[in-house]
Parts: C-alpha cells; structure tokens; sequence
C-alpha cells in the first residue's frame, strides 16, 4: 500500500519550550519536544472512579478529563506506571499499590503525533486532599461507576468541557440503542 507523504521528509516549522509544529510532505501537525509521551490513569476506588476538573488555557474552560501527566518530567528513568502512581497522588490525593499498563493509544492523530500510555491504578489509599501543584487548582471528583453517564452529561450541561478519553467510561453506552434517546 502506498501512503501519499509517508516517504516525505519531516521538517520542524515551529518550535517552542513544549511544543512543536512539523511539517510532512503536505500534512502539518503538532508533537510534543522531544517525544515526551504522557500516562493517563484509570483509578476505581470501591466502585467509584477519580475524575480531575481543572481549567484548560487552550480551551478556555475547565475540563472533565482521568487523572494523567507527563512521563519523565520527574525523572528521566521515569515508566509510565511510576508516572502514573505520582501523578495521581499529586492530583488526586490518592496512592496506588499497583499500576499496570493497558496499552498505547493516541487521541488526535490526524493533527498529533503525541500518545499516551493508558494505566490502570489499583488498591488505592487516600493520602491527601489532591488538588494537583500551587497553579492546577484541580477539582478531585469521586464518581460512582453506577452514575457515569449522568454525571459527565450533568458536567457538560454546566459548560465543562469533556476529554475524549471519557469515552473508556462510557463505551458500552454509547453501542447501545437507548444511547440516541
């Protein structure tokens, strides 16, 4: 199979402190400086899953998104399950005793080249109040599996933005014939 622009040379446009804009060929997208991947973190806690809220600049609006961050912004020796357990200690206040990989998986990849590493955090013990770094202001949300869907349309009604990985949570749903009504 022949791809039109997979063979073209990759050229950085722009180049920031985080981001950069390449260029391909005819395509243009966006990636992250140096490759830097990022973990997103499934946490059920008795039933229920931590969701974090936290103003977007890019959106203009909070969003409801999984807990995630950067892998090796700590550390360069950094995985994603070591990433995974600090990030949600630090956004959620809660500390796993296991993370385990899901997969990779990307969200835009007609315009990003970035992807993240799905985790699953288990045996959870609430360590503090969370709330992420002095500048996040995260809102923790402790959600009931049971009551997903309404409470991601209640967040949405109120003007929050949803991120798509919120779909992992609402698959079966959405398949279903009532999801239309």
């Amino acid at each position: 199979m022949s791809v039109t622009d997979a063979d073209a040379t990759e050229e950085t446009v722009w180049k920031g402190r985080f981001l950069e804009m390449k260029k391909r060929g005819r395509w243009e997208y966006v990636g992250r400086v140096g490759g830097v991947q990022a973990a997103v973190i499934i946490a059920i806690d008795a039933g229920h899953i931590l969701l974090v809220e936290q103003y977007r600049v890019p959106l203009g609006r909070p969003c409801l998104e999984l807990p995630a961050g950067l892998v090796g912004d700590e550390s360069e020796d950094e995985t994603a399950e070591m990433s995974a357990a600090r990030e949600l200690e630090e956004e959620t206040g809660y500390r796993p005793a296991k993370c385990t990989t899901l997969g990779t998986f990307y969200a835009s990849p007609g315009m990003v080249s970035e992807c993240f590493t799905l985790v699953r955090a288990e045996g959870l013990t609430r360590v503090s109040e969370g709330g992420g770094t002095a500048d996040e202001n995260i809102i923790v949300h402790r959600v009931p599996l049971a009551t997903i869907a309404d409470f991601i349309a209640e967040r949405r009604a109120a003007g929050v933005a949803i991120d798509v990985k919120l779909l992992t949570l609402l698959g079966q749903s959405l398949l279903s014939d009532q999801a239309g009504d």
